[in-house]
């Protein structure tokens, strides 16, 4: 049935105490849990075999990823991820670990390696190397200098292209929360030894953007030594307004103001839809206006692959949108969004920053998501990271997620979340709240 790498079978014994144990052998994991983690075997049926499979290629996971994904999130389904593996980010590679309960997937998991160098990675922006005091000259100084020791492939569950919980999924019908989160550590593990045995060392592993209501899953990784931080908060609107001209006027006066003034100053710019062959004939500038807004984020671990929007276009055709905003025919600034059934992504954009301050124009593509996202019939919006106070002032509000981190080194996994704290990015800011 399946065509992967086989990493193990395990059994899980549903007994009703709180302690386990991980037990690890050289070609099998076995993971005996004496936890309350599944129903009691009340028709005493054979206790179900967990085992999973890592594959190179989504292709390859083909069929058995196809019954465990989610209908409910393209993100973890394999035209997406297709798309993904076929124009990925410069230097990333790629797992997929398919779960299974005897024959039956009941499960998936999405993993990214990234070789990681933090003086690559971190970012100043142009606030933050025009308005320093020489107490905040020296701190920069330090940082800079120190990031360049921090340098490690990094095996990442999780999507560092997106934010939010896409990093896997399970059947609850087959298998507890927490007893999955265990089974998905092991898999990762032992994915990570089997890759050191091919010469491929990866010394961190991190789990991407878990919820802070998954309390089991936050208490398991701690006891598994991983050490949890958080970066920024995703900034997700929720949508509940019949029109845009309704949104308008929930907004209490200054902002509902703030938003005409705006719109006044893109007068003369065209905002148009883009179809595939407009796309393919402006990469070079979408690249570049792409790249002039990462290269002045605090933090950027992703250098987007120029042919992946086009790739997005050609596949998902109206489930994604690219719109440019032209001045005089030269385009200035371009966003984009997908249409994840009911939320509505707001994926990559770029802008010349010599525009945003006559123009509003980062502002007014804010607005033009939302209105986007109501005429879609959305029930929100993710806006992800970073910008948070502007996002915030349309209507955007803080979600916390958790990320975990393990160094195998016990000694230098102590000062893991000293080194995080140094590569955070930097943004002191006031919610905002624009609705009456």
């Amino acid at each position: 049935m399946y065509d992967g790498l086989p990493f193990s079978c395990l059994s899980l014994q549903t007994l009703m105490t709180r302690t386990h144990q991980l037990i690890c052998k050289t070609e099998n994991v076995i993971l005996n849990l004496t936890a309350p983690l599944v129903s009691s075997n009340t028709n005493h049926k054979k206790p179900a075999q967990y085992h999973y499979s890592l594959f190179k290629s989504i292709e390859s996971a083909g069929n058995d990823w196809d019954l465990a994904a989610p209908a409910h999130n393209i993100f973890l389904q394999r035209p997406y991820l297709s798309i993904l593996e076929q124009n990925p980010p410069s230097g990333m590679r790629f797992g997929y670990l398919v779960f299974y309960a005897d024959a039956q997937p009941i499960g998936v998991a999405i993993c990214q390696i990234k070789h990681f160098n933090a003086a690559d990675s971190l970012q100043e922006s142009d606030t933050q190397k025009e308005g320093a005091c020489l107490l905040n000259r020296v701190a920069r100084w330090f940082r800079r200098n120190m990031v360049g020791f921090v340098s490690a492939d990094v095996l990442i569950c999780g999507n560092l292209l997106l934010t939010g919980e896409n990093s896997y999924y399970f059947d609850a019908a087959h298998i507890h929360p927490t007893a999955a989160l265990a089974l998905l550590e092991s898999a990762v593990q032992a994915s990570v030894k089997q890759l050191e045995e091919k010469r491929v060392k990866i010394p961190v592993v991190l789990f991407k953007d878990l919820s802070p209501e998954h309390t089991d899953a936050t208490e398991y990784l701690r006891g598994k030594d991983y050490l949890p931080f958080q970066i920024q908060p995703n900034m997700v609107m929720p949508l509940a307004f019949a029109n845009f001209e309704t949104y308008l006027n929930a907004m209490s006066t200054k902002y509902r103001t703030r938003a005409k003034r705006a719109f006044k100053k893109l007068e003369g710019i065209q905002c148009c839809g883009m179809r595939v062959s407009e796309i393919e004939a402006a990469l070079p500038q979408i690249h570049a206006l792409y790249k002039s807004v990462a290269n002045n984020a605090g933090f950027n671990m992703v250098d987007l692959n120029p042919a992946y929007l086009l790739a997005l276009k050609r596949d998902f055709g109206a489930y994604f949108n690219i719109y440019g905003l032209y001045l005089e025919e030269k385009m200035i600034a371009f966003y984009t969004t997908i249409q994840n059934q009911g939320i509505m992504e707001a994926h990559f954009i770029g802008y010349d920053k010599t525009y945003n301050h006559d123009y509003q124009v980062y502002l007014n593509m804010l607005y033009k998501m939302v209105q986007a996202g109501i005429e879609s019939g959305s029930n929100e919006i993710v806006f992800a990271r970073t910008a948070l106070e502007i996002k915030s002032s349309v209507g955007a509000v803080p979600q916390q997620l958790n990320c975990f981190v393990k160094h195998k080194n016990s000694i230098l996994n102590r000062f893991t979340n000293t080194a995080m704290d140094y590569l955070k990015p930097e943004e002191v800011w006031q919610q905002r709240h624009p609705f009456k």
